[in-house]
């Protein structure tokens, strides 16, 4: 859907990977936030294939990796600033509780100064 509309409207792509930060104060001041989150806990592959087929179809696209304790948040945040139209929201299933899910979603609904699609997850 994020790829179509950008398509559509000719405008570039904002594909954020936000990430959860944990409370690891000894392994961020060893080995800075990279060394928190291992690769397959973030899903970088996928995510950057979502990236790369939207660049197939022409369309200016920027892959943001985000790492905060509060991802949500940070993902408002970062749409917000960079004037975003569209916010597409949607974890991988089995990742995120849905308990958390629906924190989360609840937080963008209402943070986000654009429109949301938040992605269902069953």
């Amino acid at each position: 859907m994020a790829i179509e509309s950008a398509v559509d409207a000719g405008v570039p792509l904002l594909v954020v990977n936000a990430m959860p930060l944990p409370p690891c104060p000894r392994t961020l001041a060893l080995a800075g936030p990279g060394a928190v989150n291992f690769p397959h806990e973030e899903d970088y592959e996928a995510v950057r294939a979502t990236a790369e087929r939207a660049a197939k179809f022409g369309i200016r696209v920027e892959h943001l990796r985000v790492t905060s304790p509060r991802p949500a948040r940070a993902l408002v945040q970062v749409a917000n600033e960079r004037r975003a139209g569209l916010l597409v929201f949607g974890p991988k299933r089995g990742r995120v509780s849905r308990r958390r899910f629906r924190r989360a979603a609840r937080e963008i609904s209402r943070g986000a100064a654009c429109l949301v699609w938040i992605a269902s997850i069953r």
